[in-house]
């Protein structure tokens, strides 16, 4: 019962994305130019919640739906670890138009050419982590 619950959350947040146009090229397009405050303000708000929620699981000691507590741990501290990552995200969203949820969302709203973007991300994923190890974090 538990997978239908997510499965019908991200039905949810599939709907809301294509519907608040967070998936649409043509408004990453305009955030990349500063032509329009649209998905900075969706970007806003999920960081407001997200800093919320985040608050509320620490301060609650919130638990997981199978009764696991949730631990988040602390992360290194250092510029030049999100500097890099944070250019090399933008650059790929920049590229395929899209960041990681909305590549789900463009699928399945039925944008076939999005399935290299998938495969690429997925990929890429896949290759940090034979990687990481090798990597300087």
């Amino acid at each position: 019962m538990k997978k239908v619950l997510y499965i019908l959350l991200g039905l949810v947040f599939g709907v809301v994305m294509y519907k608040s146009e967070a998936a649409s090229w043509f408004r990453i397009y305009e955030m990349f130019r500063f032509e329009s405050f649209h998905m900075y303000g969706i970007i806003g708000t999920a960081l407001v919640f997200g800093i919320l929620f985040v608050q509320l699981i620490k301060r609650f000691n919130i638990k997981t739906f199978s009764g696991e507590p949730i631990v988040i741990a602390d992360k290194e501290k250092s510029v030049s670890r999100y500097l890099i990552g944070g250019i090399i995200f933008g650059l790929g969203w920049a590229l395929a138009g899209a960041c990681p949820g909305p590549i789900f969302v463009l699928v399945g709203a039925g944008y076939i050419p999005v399935l290299i973007v998938l495969i690429s991300a997925v990929a890429g994923t896949f290759i940090y982590g034979l990687l990481r190890d090798k990597l300087p974090h």
